[in-house]
């Protein structure tokens, strides 16, 4: 393989800035360009959903910080537009083309928009997922409104309803299925969720979809129409979809792409619609859908942070090396959430699992830990408040122990009673979490349509 002499990454977020830095520290010289579709240097997302709405942070102040200098040239605030693998090129929105040896995708994914024609071009819908979608937002939850409707008991939906009750605001939540994080974790932690909303005082509607918001002769958010029947009225909605890959700009490039993300194979190498790996073209962060050898049969799509310097670092070693000296990307996933004055930790995937079981602590305590088991093997954790818990469990996910897990715990109880796990019917939807760990190589994914692994929001 030929040394690259330029590299593109398309992408400068947290994966695409860490991969640019790990590309230096692999002894990449030559010329590395970013390409960014927002005019701002790298920031942190996870601050959006807490410190900043909350007023602690203005979004000037989440800018990541950098580990060196990468003596990059940066293309910010230029849209990509197309790809053509053959000829090594990226399209800008602006007309220009960017040559690459090697090309990383870090293209990230999108909050999932509300439909114009049920009122989502009004004044006062928001989405969170930018700078300028939290300062917009701050903006109004700052200027007092009498009511906010959130759309999605996700985790972005919790923390945002959360920070609302922090700032003394009305608060609805409505949410499609019968729990507040039903998807992500399903009904029996989500069950234990509702309760930390009831708490808080939020005015949570389950099994409940909004069916129209509805605005003013000037366009002005004034009310939801529930799929009850019933109204409420508002004029901030802050809808918590779900995300949607950012990957429209490859349509016609022969990649394995859809708004799930990009498919890659274990070493971040791009698929092909066909399933061949692209030697020149490679995936990291949010956007990227790869196989991991603790979930066979899936591929995992996760918006955490965690994730996303993890491939980042793991793409730049093997760009820059003949593929018989690529390694694979599988760190065990890992996110974490604060809603309600609680800290929500996650290891493994829960949304692979059919059962779960409270192995310390009980449900209706402020301090918890769920495990999750799929056909009689650990495959996931949750700790409420109990962090420092975490690293033990982990270790049993990575060494394939049964389920449930013999701890014999101080704080557990008398017998363990597994329970089934009560996603929802329609089963885990293949998404990915907002904030956020085997040898072998794992078996590269039968087809592109592989389901993902992980729901984030709803």
């Amino acid at each position: 393989m030929t040394a690259p002499e330029r590299i593109v990454v398309v992408g400068a977020s947290l994966a695409g800035l860490r991969a640019a830095e790990a590309l230096r520290d692999e002894g990449f010289t030559g010329e590395l360009t970013l390409v960014g579709d927002e005019p701002y240097a790298p920031y942190d997302r996870p601050p959006l959903s807490k410190a900043v709405l909350s007023g602690r942070l203005s979004t000037g102040r989440i800018e990541l910080p950098r580990v060196r200098d990468i003596g990059a040239r940066w293309l910010l605030g230029t849209r990509a537009a197309g790809l053509d693998p053959r000829a090594r090129r990226v399209a800008l929105a602006d007309g220009r083309q960017v040559a690459y040896d090697r090309l990383l995708i870090a293209t990230g994914t999108r909050s999932r928009p509300w439909p114009e024609e049920r009122g989502g071009a009004l004044h006062g819908v928001h989405l969170l997922r930018s700078r300028d979608d939290a300062d917009r937002l701050r903006a109004a939850l700052a200027a007092g409104p009498g009511r906010v409707l959130v759309i999605g008991a996700g985790f972005t939906g919790g923390e945002v309803a959360s920070v609302c009750c922090d700032l003394g605001l009305d608060v609805t939540v409505t949410q499609r299925s019968g729990a507040p994080l039903a998807s992500a974790l399903g009904g029996v932690i989500g069950g234990a969720a509702a309760r930390w909303y009831r708490d808080a005082g939020v005015d949570l509607r389950l099994g409940t979809t909004v069916s129209a918001l509805e605005g003013d002769a000037d366009g002005r958010l004034r009310r939801a129409v529930l799929s009850d029947g019933t109204t409420v009225t508002t004029d901030v909605a802050v809808v918590a979809a779900g995300a949607l890959a950012n990957t429209e700009w490859l349509a016609g490039s022969g990649l394995a792409a859809d708004d799930r993300g990009v498919t890659c194979d274990a070493s971040c190498r791009a698929l092909a619609q066909g399933g061949t790996p692209l030697p020149d073209v490679f995936v990291a962060g949010d956007v990227a859908r790869w196989p991991h050898p603790l979930y066979p049969g899936q591929l995992l799509r996760l918006d955490h942070w965690d994730n996303a310097v993890a491939q980042a670092r793991t793409a730049a070693h093997n760009m820059t090396r003949p593929s018989q000296a690529h390694r694979g990307h599988r760190p065990l996933p890992a996110f974490w959430s604060n809603q309600f004055g609680r800290n929500l930790k996650c290891v493994g995937l829960p949304a692979l699992a059919d059962q779960v079981v409270v192995t310390q602590g009980a449900l209706d305590q402020r301090q918890f830990v769920a495990a999750y088991g799929s056909r009689g093997r650990l495959v996931a954790v949750v700790a409420v408040d109990s962090p420092r818990v975490l690293d033990g469990y982990a270790a049993l996910i990575e060494a394939g122990a049964p389920f449930p897990p013999v701890l014999n715990a101080t704080d557990g109880p008398d017998r363990l009673e597994p329970l089934d796990a009560a996603f929802p019917q329609s089963g885990p939807v293949a998404t990915a979490l907002p904030t956020c760990r085997a040898p072998g190589r794992p078996p590269a994914p039968s087809t592109p349509s592989t389901p993902s692994a992980l729901a984030a929001h709803e």
